[in-house]
């Protein structure tokens, strides 16, 4: 599975309207452009008689157009999201001074970013994961009862911590996604959690979250702080 950041979708109004607009203004420079060379005979009878704009003004919107496409591109990657994960063995999570493993998400950049949606998905000890990267993934109410059927309980053997939808997740800020204690982890092998969020520009970015991934899965000490 691939757990790379990528943009899934792009702001429609900033990002289409732009491109569309350098297409036009390109399109209206190569008909000027055509046009101050085509023969008088030609450029007497319509339709291409119509002068949209001379060459010079063809060329200022066309330059206009792209330095303005530029410099979204650029201030879109300046306030891009970083999003990246950790683990680490932690006590103070779970009941009776239980060790347990923490996962957390940060966003390493220079901005701020929000949660616009959230995918769970669990596969248990002894199951098979899914082939198609698209499926299988539920609501966190829904993994929860997954996870609880085999045996697991909520809120004292593991926790998929709530997130709304709308939640700010601030520059050199860390959120996090949930905790699992030895006898959880002997239940469940896998929990990929799919975290998109917006940027400042309207584009959206996605990181699927591993949970477990290289988890101490049967924690003797808690481990030093990371950050």
């Amino acid at each position: 599975m691939n757990t790379s950041q990528r943009v899934v979708r792009r702001n429609r109004v900033l990002s289409g309207l732009l491109s569309w607009l350098v297409h036009l203004s390109l399109l209206l420079l190569a008909y000027s452009v055509w046009r101050e060379n085509a023969p008088d005979t030609l450029t007497d009878s319509w339709p291409w008689k119509l002068q949209l704009l001379d060459v010079q003004s063809a060329t200022t919107a066309a330059v206009g157009s792209l330095g303005a496409s530029l410099a979204r591109a650029q201030y879109a990657r300046a306030v891009r999201p970083a999003l990246g994960y950790f683990g680490q063995v932690k006590e103070g999570m779970a009941p009776d001074d239980r060790l347990a493993w923490v996962c957390s998400v940060l966003n390493a950049a220079q901005d701020v970013a929000v949660v616009e949606q959230l995918g769970y998905r669990v596969v248990l000890a002894g199951d098979e994961g899914a082939a198609d990267e698209e499926a299988g993934w539920v609501r966190r109410d829904e993994a929860q009862r997954v996870i609880e059927e085999r045996g697991p309980v909520d809120r004292a053997d593991f926790a998929l911590h709530f997130i709304g939808v709308g939640r700010p997740l601030p520059a050199q800020g860390m959120m996090l996604i949930g905790w699992f204690t030895e006898a959880a982890m002997a239940q469940v092998r896998d929990v990929h959690v799919r975290l998109r969020v917006t940027d400042r520009v309207g584009d959206t970015h996605e990181r699927i979250i591993d949970v477990l991934k290289g988890a101490d899965r049967s924690p003797r000490r808690a481990d030093p702080p990371l950050l």
